[in-house]
């Protein structure tokens, strides 16, 4: 297997996840320039957190037009495994690659602390080396990660079981409580409905050891591991 970590103009945490993927898991993984649309023959595909072009204009959207997101779209619809982190999961939204949108935090100021989330389904590649209801502890980055949909995409998020982690206190039981940028239905993470594209706005690739106070989003990469493991054995 082998993951591949896009790296745009403005990305400040590629290398993060390179390291959490190639030091932590100790499994192949390849930076991969926005302006190739060369995957280098990647099982998965990580779209990091930053500021992908400065966030001119609105965040991930000019990032979305970049040569590597052709690519990166044609893999996705095919079944392909991409994770959006943060400015990530800003880009999958203006790429149409997941549904929604970002706003402004609703205190209109940036957070960068720990927060808490709770893993709301397991039968996705990225949450199934978690429990049902398993709390994590990780950290965000954000100014713009107030996610809003209307109410008919919601619905449907809800119906189709696409929330998979949702804000909460740390003992997850008051999910308002633990909201710290406004996100509608205190949603912190979402999948497609195909279940092999999400995105979330805290950082796993920055809670990987235990000397950064949490190493609650090894899960997330586990899972992501295991599910390319559990693919390659069906197809042997």
């Amino acid at each position: 297997m082998k993951f591949g970590v896009v790296v745009f103009p403005g990305s400040n945490c590629d290398h993060d996840a390179f390291y959490a993927i190639s030091n932590i898991l100790k499994k192949p993984v390849e930076f991969i320039w926005h302006q190739s649309q060369d995957l280098a023959n990647c099982d998965a595909i990580i779209l990091p957190g930053g500021f992908a072009y400065g966030d001119y204009l609105r965040t991930g959207a000019i990032a979305r037009f970049s040569p590597v997101m052709k690519s990166v779209s044609k893999f996705a619809n095919s079944g392909g495994m991409v994770l959006g982190v943060c400015n990530g999961f800003q880009i999958l939204l203006e790429a149409g690659l997941l549904p929604g949108a970002m706003m402004r935090n609703s205190g209109l100021r940036f957070i960068c602390r720990h927060v808490h989330i709770r893993v709301e389904q397991t039968d996705t590649p990225f949450t199934n080396a978690a429990s049902n209801g398993q709390i994590l502890k990780i950290p965000i980055a954000h100014s713009d990660g107030n996610y809003t949909c209307d109410e008919a995409t919601l619905a449907e998020l809800e119906r189709n079981r696409q929330v998979i982690f949702r804000y909460t206190t740390p003992d997850g039981t008051d999910d308002a409580a633990g909201n710290p940028n406004g996100s509608i239905a205190n949603i912190a993470g979402i999948c497609n409905r195909e279940r092999n594209v999400a995105g979330l706005m805290p950082h796993p690739e920055r809670a990987v050891e235990s000397a950064l106070d949490s190493a609650d989003g090894l899960v997330i990469f586990r899972s992501m591991v295991e599910a390319l493991v559990g693919a390659a054995k069906a197809t042997a």
